[in-house]
């Protein structure tokens, strides 16, 4: 038998054996694959740590792998996720930070992620795809109460400034003049209950009136309907009147373009017979004997009779 030989055999069988117990102790098989991804937070990260927990809606999905400040801007801090392969990252994933129950140890809570959103993937000049993130409660509370405390300094101070010395002065002359007028208006009771009630009556009277009023208007109206009527109807009459003086003028007309001839006839006879009396008046009056004896004749002048 050769010992060297099972010498040998034993050394190899320990060392694979040993091998295969570091392998097993380190994940062997078995061991889960990550992807990293990016995150940029604007808040402190106070309490977060190396290897934190990465939550999917409560199941752990990847651990925190590096923590450090952003060159460009030291306000702002990056984180790096290794996230298990098969962890549906979408682009409307959002990444929040949250602390577990009173051990305030700080964790990343993934949400989101809707079924038709697309697979998140690297965009520009980024080596890993960016998870977007969203305030903490905490960050929250704390803008919250920044706001209040500043909203209650302001209110505080403008109460200060209300509550002055001057203000104080010009309040307690104020309540002061109140008070006397308060005074006045009750020495003055009397005469004010008589005020109102006059002034009751006074507005009772008024409205007598105005229930009377109405009537007359009406009556008013109805006479102004009326004259405007009678104005209708003479205008109508007037109207009429001028249709008639327009027929009488025509008729005038008529009545004178036919008649016109026979009178300027009947006018020169007219002034023949006053010629022929005129002439006749001057016979007369020459030798009225004429008349009844007839016209003498005439004697014959010198040599008239021989001829005969």
């Amino acid at each position: 038998m050769n010992y060297a030989v099972v010498g040998a055999f034993v050394l190899v069988l320990g060392a694979l054996l040993v091998a295969g117990i570091l392998w097993l102790a380190s994940g062997g098989g078995f061991q889960k694959k990550y992807g990293l991804y990016l995150a940029v937070v604007d808040e402190s990260v106070a309490g977060l740590n190396l290897n934190a927990p990465v939550k999917y809606s409560g199941v752990d999905v990847g651990k925190v792998r590096k923590i450090w400040l952003d060159p460009a801007n030291p306000e702002r801090v990056l984180l790096m996720f290794a996230i298990e392969h098969g962890t549906p990252i979408k682009e409307d994933t959002v990444a929040v930070l949250k602390t577990q129950g009173l051990t305030g140890i700080a964790y990343v809570e993934l949400s989101g992620g809707a079924l038709d959103a697309p697979p998140l993937r690297v965009v520009g000049q980024n080596h890993y795809p960016v998870i977007r993130t969203k305030p903490s409660l905490g960050a929250r509370l704390e803008n919250v109460l920044t706001t209040v405390l500043a909203k209650l300094d302001s209110t505080s101070n403008n109460i200060n400034a209300v509550l002055s010395e001057e203000n104080r002065a010009a309040f307690k002359s104020t309540l002061a003049d109140i008070a006397t007028v308060a005074r006045t208006i009750a020495a003055r009771k009397d005469t004010l209950d008589a005020g109102i009630a006059n002034a009751a009556r006074t507005f009772e009277n008024t409205s007598r009136v105005s229930a009377q009023v109405g009537p007359v208007i009406d009556r008013i109206g109805r006479s102004a309907d009326a004259l405007e009527k009678m104005g209708t109807e003479a205008a109508l009459a007037s109207a009429s009147v001028g249709k008639t003086a327009d027929a009488v003028g025509a008729d005038v007309r008529r009545i004178t373009a036919e008649s016109a001839p026979e009178l300027e006839r009947l006018l020169g006879e007219m002034s023949v017979l006053a010629a022929s009396l005129r002439r006749l008046s001057e016979k007369i009056e020459g030798s009225p004997g004429g008349l009844l004896l007839g016209r003498r004749p005439v004697p014959a002048g010198p040599g008239e009779g021989a001829a005969k």
